[in-house]
């Protein structure tokens, strides 16, 4: 149970400190959030767990093929607000492109096989 709390801790100190970060810096607070933070400790928690490195190994690689559907939130987002939508609506949109994104990409990484 401790681990599950330190856990949810030290996961929940990067992204206070990243918003805090971003209120004065956005560029830093950019460079901070594009890290692969949340993969780094997934890394981290599974060795700790005892996963075997070849499992860790192919979530890193998994991880890889997903990235690419995600960059239509960053895309989508700053077009949206720049073009006068509503933050909210933008968020939405955005986050709904990138569904339909990972949606299309998993049919794709099939066909060259690679499964997920």
């Amino acid at each position: 149970m401790l681990q599950y709390a330190i856990k949810i801790a030290l996961s929940a100190a990067i992204i206070v400190i990243v918003t805090e970060v971003a209120k004065r810096h956005s560029g830093f607070a950019a460079l901070v959030a594009s890290l692969p933070l949340v993969s780094i400790l997934a890394f981290v928690w599974l060795h700790l767990d005892g996963a075997a490195p070849a499992r860790i190994g192919q979530l890193s690689i998994e991880i890889v093929w997903l990235t690419i559907p995600s960059f239509a939130l960053f895309i989508a987002l700053p077009l949206l607000l720049k073009h006068g939508v509503g933050f909210w609506i933008s968020l939405v949109l955005s986050m709904a492109i990138t569904v339909v994104c990972y949606l299309a990409m998993l049919p794709l990484l099939r066909r060259v096989g690679v499964s997920l």
